[in-house]
């Protein structure tokens, strides 16, 4: 979308895509504004109904990364014209129904197309107050960063495919990937954060890369801290990655430096591209572990995985 010509100036066009933030946002009125985005992918799983489940909760993603609360969605399906029961379809759509109810959002309706593969995702409609909007464009010298989910559920999804993954990383990888980030977007809201982002396709440093880039900082990652799914790294030091973790590091390039100490296989973790991952969020220090207590409460675990300095050389350096 980089390339398209430039829109018309719009003072009510809150948050666009220049920033490659997580959805945009658009003033209504002093007091409202709408957040919208919109996310669908092939099947992760075998199961049709987890599918479903896991496609609405990564959409759902989008909006709580910006710290809003979501309320409506539109289906997105694609599905074989022959070869495969419609059954299948009515379950994924179950699925994705059951997750986005027990959110609290309504689904006004959708649209599918005849597709030789399976692909599924929602548009997401959300609200927030202007003033309390979380972009991936405020991280500031000395915050602290916080990370709600561990990474690997890429290279888990590919082992599924290989048949290498043992069921015990199967039910871990799917047990993330069905968790709200609700509670966290609700602490952001609470404690108080300058930044977030949620991490998917691009991979926790394809995401961390846009935000110390948007925010112009960067971001020291300490990778002994990211937490990671059970038998990612030795999946990882197998070879067992998908084409998106080469897209990653393409992506990145030369605006991430790792240090000597960082093995290949926990690289290829920290490039692995995500399916409703968790948030990246850039708090003041002194907020870090009212965050990471409020969400022990709420049951979820976060992890503190770096920090922010002033810009230095390139925008994320991994330690």
């Amino acid at each position: 979308m980089s390339q398209l010509p430039k829109q018309p100036i719009n003072p009510n066009l809150l948050v666009g895509f220049d920033t490659a933030d997580d959805a945009g946002v658009f003033r209504l009125s002093d007091d409202l504004a709408l957040v919208q985005t919109v996310d669908f992918f092939t099947p992760i799983v075998d199961d049709p109904y987890v599918f479903g489940q896991i496609a609405a909760v990564n959409s759902l993603s989008d909006i709580w990364a910006m710290g809003a609360e979501p309320l409506t969605a539109l289906s997105i399906a694609a599905f074989p014209k022959e070869g495969l029961d419609l059954d299948i379809l009515r379950q994924v759509l179950e699925g994705g129904q059951s997750k986005l109810t027990e959110a609290g959002v309504v689904i006004l309706g959708g649209h599918t197309v005849q597709d030789p593969e399976i692909k599924f995702g929602y548009s997401i409609t959300g609200t927030i107050h202007p003033s309390r909007i979380v972009t991936n464009a405020g991280a500031r010298p000395g915050d602290a960063l916080i990370l709600t989910k561990p990474l690997g559920t890429g290279i888990i999804s590919t082992a599924l495919k290989f048949n290498k993954a043992q069921p015990e990383m199967v039910e871990a990888s799917i047990n993330v990937m069905l968790q709200f980030n609700r509670e966290a977007a609700r602490v952001m809201q609470e404690v108080g954060v300058h930044s977030a982002t949620d991490i998917t396709g691009f991979g926790f440093l394809g995401h961390a890369y846009e935000m110390a880039k948007a925010s112009k900082v960067t971001l020291i990652v300490n990778s002994d801290s990211v937490p990671l799914l059970p038998g990612v790294l030795d999946l990882a030091r197998r070879g067992v990655l998908n084409r998106g973790n080469r897209t990653n590091r393409d992506y990145v390039g030369d605006n991430v430096r790792f240090s000597v100490e960082v093995p290949d296989e926990l690289k290829a973790a920290l490039f692995d591209p995500q399916t409703s991952g968790g948030l990246l969020i850039s708090a003041p220090t002194e907020n870090i572990e009212k965050i990471i207590e409020s969400l022990d409460r709420k049951g979820q675990t976060a992890q503190k995985v770096g920090k922010v300095t002033e810009f230095a050389e390139v925008f994320i350096s991994v330690v």
